[in-house]
């Protein structure tokens, strides 16, 4: 049977109030194993052992220094959208997504290129996150 607790022995810092120092290095890969385990932040950093102020400053700070977690390049946006009933009247097609932008712009999509192109007028009309 093979012993599965098998672990590296690491001598860590720590500073004149007895806070321990993370490496960077060390820091880098528990960031990357927290975007790859699907928990959320308070869940990964009690079953690392990290205080989760300490896990969410670690956050922040990649966050700052503009380090995007591996595989989220683009980050989730929202955006409101409102089912209404169609209205079969003056020649639109009522299978078309009809989208309704700030100042009154409207955009009528009726297949997916038109989505695609949709999509990119959005995205460049959004504020930075």
């Amino acid at each position: 049977m093979t012993n599965m607790n098998t672990s590296v022995q690491e001598i860590l810092k720590t500073d004149t109030k007895g806070r321990v120092r993370t490496p960077a290095k060390r820091r880098e890969s528990l960031l990357g194993e927290f975007d790859q385990s699907g928990l959320s932040g308070k869940k990964f950093a009690e079953l690392s052992g990290i205080k989760y102020q300490t896990f969410v400053s670690w956050l922040q700070k990649r966050r700052r220094e503009g380090k995007s977690p591996a595989g989220s390049a683009d980050p989730v946006r929202w955006l409101e959208a409102v089912v209404e009933k169609a209205q079969i009247s003056g020649g639109k097609n009522p299978l078309a997504l009809v989208v309704e932008l700030p100042g009154g712009a409207r955009m009528e999509i009726s297949d997916a290129n038109q989505a695609a192109l949709a999509a990119l007028l959005v995205r460049s009309l959004a504020p930075p996150c």
